[in-house]
């Protein structure tokens, strides 16, 4: 101990050799009960994060999980469209309630709070961190097996939030084929090597599409590198999810839980068998 220690650490100047650095973690929901936290991030927006937390979620739920998606997306959730769902959340006085997918996923998202979904959240970043930290602590998640966090693009205010806040034990990034987008990604990676949190895993979206007639790959961004991006960073699990009009006419219609395709399978595994 340092002869100018105060023993008030949160004041104290002093290099103390005994100071221990103090948990960020946010304490969840005394009633809560949740096993594994997997992060979905991206380096920049419009790459298929949301598309990629629902399709894993979905896979989860019929390996006979229960599986919740906290969505962190503030400013631009997506989730409830995704699912379909237009009930809102409801709270006592004490805690919130999460709304329940028609296969039992739990969801929480801003606008299942919102009485109009198209009405901007138009915070400044400490309101909007402080919401996700809500969303894990005032919200009754139950016997959660997976929960699947989808993060904002970037390495912002939530994501580190995220980070800190929440025991997330590993992140799947997600990206698209341009180059540029590659470069981006290697800010996300390196942000979850200094939080000191595992990548589990890389997703590349918009990866190509089948010809209907000719039944060949096509690649409109150009020949994937997301095997050699997955290389350079060491990053042990890559999946590809192509340009197909029937997933997106699922999305675009709620019914995301319909869907037939077995792109993240490998993937969904392997965070089952963590």
């Amino acid at each position: 101990m340092s002869e100018n220690c105060t023993h008030n650490c949160s004041t104290c100047s002093a290099n103390c050799s005994e100071r221990k650095q103090e948990s960020l973690l946010e304490a969840g929901n005394e009633y809560s009960n949740i096993k594994k936290v997997i992060a979905v991030v991206s380096g920049k927006g419009g790459v298929g994060k949301s598309l990629v937390t629902s399709l894993l979620a979905v896979l989860s739920q019929r390996k006979g999980n229960m599986t919740a998606i906290l969505d962190a997306d503030i400013t631009g959730p997506s989730i409830p469209k995704t699912f379909d769902l237009k009930e809102k959340a409801n709270a006592n006085g004490e805690m919130i309630f999460p709304i329940n997918t028609k296969t039992g996923i739990e969801v929480m998202s801003v606008n299942l709070l919102l009485d109009d979904d198209t009405k901007p959240v138009i915070w400044r970043g400490p309101v909007i961190a402080g919401t996700v930290k809500q969303f894990w602590s005032d919200v009754l998640w139950q016997d959660v097996d997976l929960m699947l966090v989808d993060c904002p693009p970037g390495t912002g205010d939530v994501p580190l939030t995220v980070f800190q806040s929440l025991p997330v034990d590993g992140i799947i990034v997600v990206t698209s084929p341009q180059d540029l987008v590659s470069m981006i990604v290697g800010k996300a990676v390196r942000m979850a090597e200094v939080m000191n949190i595992p990548i589990l895993g890389i997703v590349e979206n918009m990866s190509y599409f089948i010809c209907d007639e000719c039944d060949k790959k096509h690649y409109i961004y150009g020949e994937s590198h997301i095997e050699e991006l997955a290389k350079e960073y060491g990053i042990p699990m890559v999946a590809k999810i192509p340009m197909e009009t029937k997933l997106r006419e699922k999305v675009d219609a709620g019914c995301i839980e319909d869907f037939e395709g077995d792109w993240l399978d490998e993937l969904s595994d392997m965070i089952n068998n963590l």
